[in-house]
């Protein structure tokens, strides 16, 4: 069976929890896809976060984890795509229920807000949590839009 993998990425205030969590998600077998930043040098997130979305939409990852200061600006930004569904969570039980009612494809974490300790449990139990379907698959059939 092959490795799941899982694409991140992240702005400057994300980028020592997206070092962490790499590590952590390679520790544990899974295949990453990094789409950067690559340092603490401040840079403007949606020119990681756009990569990251289009690698989810073309098959290469599974899900997504995106990190942020506030987890707002990564998860707007990805957001954008119609495939994606970028939760921001802040606790295991917000994580969790992003994936069980909502299908949630990214997780997105605000930096400032958690401990590393915390965003590694929150990324496992992403991971580990299944969408229920029924009557949260009728919901998120709605979400996206036409154009």
């Amino acid at each position: 069976m092959s490795k799941r993998t899982i694409a991140i990425g992240g702005d400057h205030a994300g980028f020592l929890y997206k070092e962490n969590i790499k590590s952590l998600l390679e520790k544990e077998g899974f295949a990453v896809i990094d789409t950067g930043t690559d340092s603490l040098d401040s840079v403007d997130y949606p020119d990681y976060i756009h990569p990251l979305a289009e690698a989810i939409g073309a098959g290469k990852a599974e899900l997504g984890i995106i990190i942020c200061g506030s987890g707002n600006g990564v998860a707007m930004t990805a957001n954008k795509h119609q495939h994606i569904r970028a939760a921001i969570a802040w606790n295991q039980e917000i994580a969790s229920l992003a994936r069980q009612h909502n299908n949630a494809n990214v997780l997105s974490i605000p930096a400032r807000f958690v401990s590393q300790r915390l965003a590694r449990m929150m990324v496992r139990t992403f991971l580990n949590t299944a969408f229920e379907g029924g009557r949260h698959g009728r919901r998120v059939d709605k979400i996206a839009v036409s154009c």
